[in-house]
């Protein structure tokens, strides 16, 4: 996946799945890498009638597949990256409180 030099991309990591995002999880089971995408319905605002989880895919095309569908159906969404597989190449991946205070106006 390439990038925009003059666009990072950021996404927030997250522990847990939240109910109001869609989830991009990266996984390592043995040599084997791969991502699943998870949405639940209430993230949706009635735009899909029940959760949506894929099949495992391979990492890119896991990351590609939760960013079309993320925008398609205007949801947020995170990394659960329990394992460590995320690639700097991807964007930036950050916690909630890494982002510094917003100054005030």
């Amino acid at each position: 996946m390439t990038t925009n030099p003059t666009t990072t991309n950021r996404f927030e990591q997250v522990d847990e799945a939240p109910d109001d995002a869609m989830t991009l999880t990266l996984r390592r089971d043995g040599e084997k890498m791969y991502g699943v995408v998870t949405c639940p319905a209430s993230a949706t605002g009635g735009r899909l009638p029940k959760n949506f989880t894929s099949d495992e895919m391979p990492l890119k095309d896991a990351i590609r597949s939760a960013i079309r569908l993320a925008n398609e159906m205007t949801v947020a969404l995170v990394v659960a990256d329990p394992d460590g597989l995320w690639q700097a190449d991807w964007g930036t991946l950050y916690r909630d409180a890494d982002e510094p205070p917003a100054s005030p106006n």
